[in-house]
């Protein structure tokens, strides 16, 4: 009996690892709805296991914040053509995504960004 719950347990822990291992966007955004900033990159960072996208842009009242944007990870942004090269601090940019459930906090989950001094755009899975 003892033997049968010991396998049933490393079992259970085993087949749980890789599920709580990577969170659910869903668990920190919105992801049913879209907002749209605009603004001017002050940071990236290309990384595992999310890149994020720090922009300076006017929230609803006018006031100058600055938002981090969650995008993927840069083995995918690779993948899809985006590499460290792509985008740089000064670009301006507009970027849709996901607002965060916590409405004090700037940030937001990326689905589509346009860069319209050239036309450049990615869009996500859920983009657009």
């Amino acid at each position: 009996m003892q033997r049968a719950l010991l396998t049933f347990f490393l079992v259970g822990v085993a087949t749980s690892v890789p599920t709580s291992a990577h969170h659910s966007f869903a668990a920190h955004y919105l992801e049913d709805q879209r907002v749209s900033i605009e603004g001017e990159i002050v940071q990236i960072d290309y990384r595992s296991p999310h890149s994020w996208i720090r922009v300076n842009a006017k929230d609803q009242a006018g006031m100058m914040r600055q938002v981090a944007a969650e995008w993927a990870s840069a083995p995918r942004l690779k993948q899809w053509g985006v590499n460290e090269d792509t985008l740089k601090p000064g670009d301006r940019v507009i970027i849709t995504g996901s607002p965060s459930r916590d409405p004090a906090e700037y940030r937001m989950h990326v689905k589509h960004i346009q860069r319209p001094a050239d036309g450049w755009q990615w869009s996500g899975p859920g983009g657009r």
